[in-house]
């Protein structure tokens, strides 16, 4: 029996906000989508069933990580990313180019080798090319695949940009043809080019000519300001195909995703909530609480009163605050679920306001609180 094709449809817009549905033989993703990150085959500190709990529909799991430790062999003879870490939910996989930057010792460009790097584990070589980059995702058997790209810091230098957002449109058409045709699974492609408009459309040009399954942005989130972020947004609303997906890669803030949103995005990731949730920072419906705060040891109130999708509120700030300072390892578990519970009641109440036509009042009422 073949597998049900993988397929995104707009279902309302509200202006540039959108809410659709990504069809996936493993499940259906209701967009927005927030998109819990499970670097190693594991959301830190937080179990899978629980993680389902909260309403998330996908993860993402990590190229470079899975490659280094345990192995996409590994992860393969164990029947795949879903069965090693008996997750029935689709997951997407990035391509690793970003950690080759970010985390290596040593890291050099070849445009036709790819990325070769030490591992910032025991310093072992490697070479990931677009192409390998590709088989290691189908070898962990991830839903959704991502191109490989050259991810540049944030930089005013227009020829660096132009060069790396070149060499990102060379390394996609080779993604592109080793991942070949496979109905079930997507491959989304990845617009580079910095905060320059003219670069940013040139690459969003080339990739619609490939013809991907979906569109991420990248090269944000790495230092430019909320507000340098929203005027990429704002240039290419306009120029991202209506009918693929859209995915702002490692954002971010609950502002981050409001204004994001109100732009046309509708796939985010990010560590922020699980880390955030693991070193005592909660977020809120009334905002960010830091609950290390000594002012919490006398605070027997939940966490969040207007938490509503997950049994959390039978501990106290006093309690928790407790955990935290005692370094119990239950302090990062609990605040770690809550937050990504949070994440996903806000997408779930984006949602619900681009449905009713009502997001603008909800993103305005939300942006600077948030």
């Amino acid at each position: 029996m073949a597998l049900k094709k993988f397929s995104f449809n707009v279902i309302k817009k509200d202006h540039y906000a959108r809410c659709g549905l990504i069809e996936t033989h493993r499940g259906n993703i209701n967009t927005p989508a927030f998109m819990p990150v499970g670097t190693q085959a594991t959301v830190k500190a937080t179990f899978i069933d629980d993680i389902i709990k909260t309403g998330s529909e996908i993860i993402l799991s990590n190229t470079y990580h899975l490659m280094l430790r345990p192995g996409a062999s590994r992860v393969k003879s164990a029947g795949g990313l879903h069965s090693f870490m008996n997750c029935p939910l689709p997951i997407l996989t990035d391509s690793g180019g970003f950690q080759v930057m970010s985390l290596s010792k040593l890291n050099k460009i070849d445009r036709e080798k790819g990325a070769i790097f030490n591992s910032h584990i025991d310093g072992k070589k490697f070479i990931l090319s677009p192409e390998e980059s590709i088989k290691i995702q189908k070898a962990l058997n991830s839903d959704i695949l991502m191109v490989m790209d050259e991810c540049p810091k944030k930089s005013k230098d227009y020829k660096l940009i132009d060069k790396s957002m070149d060499l990102s449109i060379y390394w996609a058409k080779r993604s592109k043809k080793e991942f070949g045709a496979i109905p079930h699974k997507a491959l989304f492609g990845i617009v580079q080019g910095g905060l320059f408009e003219d670069l940013r459309k040139k690459s969003l040009e080339q990739l619609i000519k490939i013809n991907f399954d979906g569109y991420a942005i990248g090269g944000l989130a790495v230092g430019e300001t909320q507000i340098e972020m929203f005027q990429v947004l704002d240039f290419l609303k306009d120029l991202m195909p209506n009918d693929k997906p859209r995915y702002l890669m490692g954002v971010g803030t609950p502002s981050d995703i409001l204004g994001a949103v109100k732009r046309g995005i509708d796939m985010f990731d990010c560590v922020l909530p699980t880390r955030s949730g693991r070193t005592g920072l909660a977020f809120t419906w009334d905002g960010r609480v830091n609950i290390r705060n000594s002012k919490y040891q006398k605070d027997n109130s939940p966490l969040d009163i207007k938490c509503k999708n997950f049994d959390l509120n039978k501990y106290s700030k006093n309690y928790l605050n407790h955990l935290f300072n005692t370094n119990e390892i239950l302090a990062s578990m609990l605040l770690t679920l809550h937050n990504i519970n949070f994440y996903q009641e806000l997408m779930d109440s984006i949602r619900t306001n681009i449905k009713n036509g009502t997001f603008d009042d909800f993103h305005d009422r939300y942006i600077d609180k948030l």
